[in-house]
């Protein structure tokens, strides 16, 4: 039982996939407020596009 309690003390695989999760999500929120202010330029680049061409 002893040597049990040991090895999940010393068992770092599951902090290991903890932090890539935190990496992926960090990186993903980044990408994400990227594509929205890009999204943001576009749309007001295509609006006045389309009011020189009325």
């Amino acid at each position: 039982m002893k040597t049990l309690v040991s090895r999940f003390v010393k068992d770092q695989s599951g902090a290991t996939a903890i932090e890539y999760g935190l990496i992926a999500a960090g990186i993903s929120v980044a990408i994400i407020a990227v594509v929205q202010g890009l999204g943001t330029n576009l749309k007001a680049t295509f609006t006045s596009v389309s009011t020189a061409l009325k």
